[in-house]
């Protein structure tokens, strides 16, 4: 591609992921949040609220394919010219979104309570963890709406809008749990209500933004549901893989003992804000590869991939520096405790040290996303776990190992899920129909 294009496309490429890198950086704060102003009130708290997070973003990994598939199939269809499919696309995703939400609130309800007690919550961690969880089940339909809304303005190349929304929700959240949590002194059930009131928020924003992008609205028929949930279900078992890899590491952090598990706790929010930092780049990546594939123009999408891949390789050197030097320090962010701040600095070290792998991670999967290879994004995540069991099975073995032994974990993980995807998307069988 001659290098008057290239600019172009690097222009295009930064152009929607700066945006989505600030929203990215924006949508863990409802839990660093929380992390931040629970921690403060005691160690059952935030160990209560390390496994009710745990639970709650597994199920909020788990309907991330309403936003993944969602933005794929606009962006595909815009590609192609066919703007009232793409608007078909959304509406199926936000009456799924509606549908499943409801059940998802159940879920969290009824089973949310017990699987934080099969992670290994007792005593007053269990009880914070139960009041959490009871209270953040009203939230979820409002949170899918919000995934739903997010896919469709992604695909319209349009990331500024979710920012803005996010934006105003995190504010919301900030406000309402100051007040409740230090203010009426509600403790944990404060925080989960000051998070379901932002996500009431973000849901109706989004909604309205989407309905301006609305292009020959009609009814979906029964074929766009079956689409839908055939690529969701992919997505969601590689969800699961990738939750479980997650879950399981915070059980066996749960094991080893309290101290263990409320670092654990900080190092993941902090791994999340800083990984998924580095999402940004799989956004334009998903977009316009898909977009590139709609127009029939395959070696577009690759020219795309090994831009965006070059750039988050970069980005991730800095963000990995940036971490490893601050990791003495943002332990005293969230909590006051001696023990799990010294915990807490090897975990945020090691977390440093794995963004260049993370980094690769994500922006292959958003890659094979735009490409809706979503097959080998599940076979891929399930392999992976085969990077991380040894390390879990050691650590349980020997709790001398402790936090390093789960983010060594962590890190073949990581390792195991690059190496995957880079040997998929290097092979462009992607590229070919079916």
């Amino acid at each position: 591609m001659p290098g008057r294009a290239l600019t172009a496309l690097d222009r295009r490429i930064i152009g929607l992921a700066v945006p989505a890198l600030a929203t990215l950086v924006v949508l863990p704060l409802y839990n660093i949040t929380d992390t931040a102003i629970v921690g403060h009130l005691g160690r059952a708290q935030l160990g209560g609220l390390a496994l009710a997070s745990t639970v709650l973003n597994l199920i909020g990994w788990t309907s991330a394919f309403l936003q993944m598939a969602t933005t794929s199939e606009v962006a595909f269809r815009r590609g192609r010219g066919a703007d009232a499919l793409a608007t078909t696309a959304a509406v199926t995703a936000y009456s799924v979104a509606l549908a499943l939400g409801v059940l998802v609130a159940l879920l969290v309800g009824f089973a949310g309570p017990p699987i934080a007690h099969a992670l290994g919550g007792r005593g007053a961690i269990q009880h914070n963890a139960t009041t959490y969880l009871h209270i953040a089940a009203v939230g979820m339909p409002f949170l899918l709406l919000s995934l739903a809304g997010t896919g469709h303005l992604q695909g319209h190349e349009d990331t500024r809008t979710p920012l803005r929304i996010v934006l105003i929700a995190n504010i919301v959240n900030v406000v309402l749990e100051i007040v409740l949590v230090y203010g009426a002194h509600t403790g944990v059930a404060g925080s989960a209500w000051g998070t379901v009131a932002a996500q009431v928020v973000s849901a109706a924003l989004f909604v309205m933004a989407s309905r301006r992008r609305i292009v020959g609205l009609r009814r979906p028929e029964a074929q766009e549901f079956v689409r839908l949930l055939r690529n969701g279900w992919a997505l969601v078992i590689r969800t699961i893989a990738l939750g479980a890899a997650l879950v399981t590491a915070t059980a066996v952090a749960a094991r080893v003992g309290s101290a263990t598990l409320a670092a654990h706790q900080i190092t993941l929010q902090v791994w999340l804000l800083l990984a998924l930092t580095l999402d940004a780049l799989a956004v334009p990546a998903q977009v316009y590869v898909g977009a590139a594939l709609g127009a029939d123009q395959p070696e577009d999408a690759v020219t795309i991939g090994a831009r965006c891949l070059r750039l988050g390789l970069i980005a991730s050197v800095v963000v990995a520096l940036a971490t490893i030097a601050l990791s003495p320090v943002l332990p005293y962010v969230f909590t006051n405790d001696a023990t799990v701040r010294h915990t807490a600095t090897t975990g945020l070290i090691i977390c440093g040290a794995q963004q260049p792998l993370a980094a690769l991670a994500f922006v292959y999967d958003g890659l094979l996303l735009g490409a809706s290879d979503f097959a080998t994004l599940r076979r891929a995540m399930l392999l992976a776990l085969l990077g991380f069991i040894p390390f879990a099975a050691l650590t349980l073995a020997h709790h001398s190992l402790g936090i390093t032994g789960i983010w060594l974990g962590l890190t073949g993980w990581l390792a195991a899920r690059t190496l995957l995807l880079s040997r998929r998307w290097s092979s462009r069988s992607w590229a070919s129909p079916g």
